[in-house]
């Protein structure tokens, strides 16, 4: 859609009374109104000239509002759709916002009102596109990462991560600490060599995607906004994508770099794997990754100990981890003294983390 200003706005209704309230009540604030008498009439109007804002009635002949919605979404992504509607009609106002409408507004108007809900759908309108544009600009740093590191050799790729965590004084070291604990629980489980294999080569590049994660975000202090906990819960997908062709021949590799950080009782993420769904290689890792992160210092909180650390393992058996991993993690570390956690640099500053921070840079991790 060719960019249009944000004031031009398209009201379609059948009933030419109630388009001109809407449109005298729209120019009030300073809209440029057009307007169309049906849903047919709506989308030659927007063929031959996209609006950013478009109010449609619900109920019109021909063509009714939920249709040209569909059309509209469709067609015109970019566009914000807001339904009118009688109030006996609400139920299918509200379906409509499934469909895609960022809100509706309920017969009699009140001027108030309809500012308020244009606002908020021009608002959320706003933040879809920067969305949209971030996840392209995204995706093509993805896909320059991509064609550099296939031009590498695995080595050069493992050399790529110890380098990544060499840069980040609370990440050092992590991604080799991972695949020594991965491949000891692997062994107290009786996993075959393959297996062993290719859990030590995903535990070295499970974090490679992090490549692709703002450093603001990364390294923020603090409680993580929800759109910085869902951009750096993007890394296990970057990292995937980035390795895939690399790692054709490894599959549990890969998969321990894609869902490192799902859960057992499926509510982790990418994909809400649970149970026996996430590969035995994956379930290895899970654990061992989270045990890491919270024996690590990290810039808002201090490391716990191992015993903590530990407890918090037991707590999670069954819920965020397998429970035999759990037990043979334990089991192949009896001598909690030996384990090679990470050693804190510098004195931590302590930081006054906000209540009920739960969303850090490594949340699903600890």
């Amino acid at each position: 859609m060719m960019p249009h200003d944000v004031n031009q706005c398209l009201v379609v209704d059948d009933e030419p009374r109630l388009r001109r309230v809407l449109v005298r009540l729209l120019e009030s604030e300073g809209f440029e109104c057009f307007e169309a008498s049906s849903g047919i009439d709506a989308l030659a109007q927007m063929e031959r000239a996209a609006v950013p804002l478009v109010l449609s009635d619900l109920r019109m002949p021909e063509m009714d509002g939920a249709a040209l919605l569909k059309e509209i979404t469709a067609r015109w992504p970019g566009t914000a759709v807001i339904m009118v509607t009688a109030v006996a009609e609400v139920e299918s106002a509200v379906a409509c916002l499934q469909e895609g409408a960022l809100d509706y507004i309920a017969k009699p108007f009140q001027l108030d009102e309809v500012r308020a809900r244009v606002q908020q759908a021009l608002d959320k309108r706003r933040l879809l596109l920067e969305n949209r544009d971030y996840q392209r600009r995204l995706e093509d740093l993805v896909r320059v990462q991509a064609r550099r590191i296939e031009d590498l050799s695995l080595g050069k790729i493992q050399a790529l991560a110890e380098q990544l965590e060499e840069r980040d004084q609370y990440l050092r070291g992590h991604s080799l600490r991972v695949a020594d604990y991965a491949t000891a629980v692997a062994r107290a489980l009786g996993l075959g060599a393959d297996a062993i294999g290719e859990i030590a080569l995903g535990s070295h590049l499970h974090d490679i995607g992090k490549i692709g994660v703002r450093e603001e975000v990364l390294h923020k202090a603090g409680k993580l906004t929800e759109e910085e906990y869902q951009h750096i819960m993007l890394h296990p997908l970057i990292g995937a994508r980035i390795l895939a062709p690399l790692l054709s021949g490894a599959p549990s590799a890969l998969a321990v770099i894609r869902s490192h950080h799902e859960r057992l009782d499926g509510r982790g993420l990418p994909d809400g794997l649970a149970g026996d769904a996430i590969a035995i290689e994956v379930r290895v890792v899970t654990v061992v990754d989270a045990f890491d992160a919270m024996t690590s210092l990290r810039p808002y909180r201090p490391s716990l100990s191992v015993d903590r650390a530990m407890e918090e393992l037991t707590s999670g058996r069954g819920k965020q981890f397998d429970p035999a991993v759990v037990d043979a993690f334990q089991h192949a570390f009896p001598d909690r003294a030996a384990l090679p956690i990470a050693t804190p640099v510098f004195q931590p500053v302590h930081l006054a983390a906000p209540s009920g921070t739960t969303r850090h840079a490594d949340a699903a991790s600890d």
